[in-house]
């Protein structure tokens, strides 16, 4: 029995990035990328609209950041899962984290554990 497919959203304002990514998804059994935001507002906007099983935020955009983005996901949608996928992972403060409702931290630098991370969340979502 093949599984139901699983919408992911992610949101980063560099280009190459967010093509890398739907390129590490594109040929996943369950997971693919239904839409991409380049800010954090147009995150919201976007999950508001599209209704993503995960989210995947980079920290650092422009207009609205990622963990401002995610606390403001949480309230409208807090049973969807949330990444923050970022090259300032040691940086960040575990509450902050909780607080705004983001669920693993992953580095870009460590991108190919955003697949795992990704099966992960959805499944016990």
């Amino acid at each position: 029995m093949a599984k139901a497919t699983k919408k992911i959203l992610i949101a980063d304002d560099n280009p190459h990035l967010r093509k890398a990514l739907c390129r590490l998804f594109e040929n996943h059994a369950f997971l693919e990328i239904c839409a991409e935001a380049v800010n954090g507002r147009e995150a919201v906007e976007m999950a508001v609209q599209m209704r993503p099983d995960l989210i995947i935020l980079d920290l650092s955009m422009p207009v609205m950041n990622g963990l401002e983005a995610a606390r403001i996901l949480n309230e409208l949608m807090p049973a969807v899962p949330k990444i923050l996928f970022t090259l300032h992972a040691q940086a960040l403060m575990m509450a902050d984290l909780k607080t705004a409702g983001i669920d693993r931290v992953v580095a870009k630098s460590d991108m190919t554990e955003l697949i795992g991370h990704s099966e992960n969340l959805v499944k016990a979502a």
